[in-house]
């Protein structure tokens, strides 16, 4: 018992090398910054001094929240229906599903920017059949429709994979009592569904409050995420990491609590998330 201990230890060992490496240290070195000053005094200041940044979270948020939502109202009903394929075809689907993921993000990220530009492929349709052109880019709804796009296959796989695992047999059951479409839909369904649906919520919400890349891109300088002021801080210099460390602290602290809360309402064995 004992050799088999060990051996589990030694197997596990780079994994804890690896954690301790990239995971841990970074995030000790974080906490550094965010609670020292430039001279690496003890100090609160940056933290007290992120409420200037309060739009920024304000704004990641609720793109965030509303990017989750369009994600889950087109990503449910696709599950759904995926389940109700035969094999070949759900095969088909998931391989569409996947296959943007296979390219670079930031290459995914500029083909929006071809097709909502100006001069993009949406306006010169729009002009070539007499109509004006239309301010895609660099608003707010380009910045969200990014968000959808890059991060839609994270809401689809968790709920198809638990709505994989829905016995057929209750559907049959909830037949048999007299319960229509509709009815074994909001009885059956989505209460096993609900797993998968807080998994993609959480798979979709955290990539979006944090990102910057796609606001830079798509929401020009005109929408300010709390990912865009951090990555601009830790790209000043030296004197701003503090407040940049701050401003991430902050935003990870954010991160942690939507895990925990979602935590709460799924379980290893049904595929959600688990911290």
């Amino acid at each position: 018992m004992n050799n088999k201990g060990f051996g589990r230890r030694i197997l596990t060992s780079p994994y804890i090398v690896w954690s301790a490496i990239f995971v841990i240290v970074p995030l000790l070195i974080m906490v550094y910054f965010a609670l020292t000053d430039n001279n690496g005094i003890f100090t609160i200041q940056n933290l007290q001094g992120i409420g200037k940044y309060k739009k920024a979270f304000g704004l990641s948020i609720l793109y965030a929240v509303i990017a989750t939502v369009i994600t889950l109202v087109i990503s449910y009903p696709m599950a759904y229906f995926m389940t109700k394929m035969n094999i070949s075809s759900q095969r088909m689907i998931m391989m569409i599903v996947m296959l943007p993921m296979w390219t670079n993000f930031l290459i995914r990220t500029y083909s929006w920017i071809t097709i909502l530009a100006n001069k993009g492929i949406i306006n010169t349709v729009l002009n070539r059949l007499g109509f004006h052109t239309l301010r895609l880019i660099n608003t707010p709804g380009a910045v969200i429709l990014g968000m959808v796009y890059d991060f839609i296959p994270y809401m689809i796989l968790p709920i198809y994979s638990v709505m994989c695992k829905i016995d057929n047999s209750l559907l049959e059951a909830a037949s048999d009592l007299g319960s229509n479409g509709f009815s074994r839909l909001r009885r059956v369904i989505i209460p096993l569904s609900v797993p998968g649906v807080i998994s993609g919520i959480t798979m979709v919400f955290v990539p979006s409050v944090s990102t910057f890349y796609i606001s830079q891109k798509l929401g020009g300088n005109k929408t300010l995420l709390i990912g865009d002021a951090i990555e601009y801080l830790f790209n000043a210099g030296p004197d701003f990491y503090n407040i940049a460390s701050a401003l991430s602290l902050v935003l990870m602290v954010m991160i942690l609590i939507c895990l925990a809360v979602m935590n709460k309402f799924t379980n290893e064995d049904d595929g959600g998330v688990i911290i």
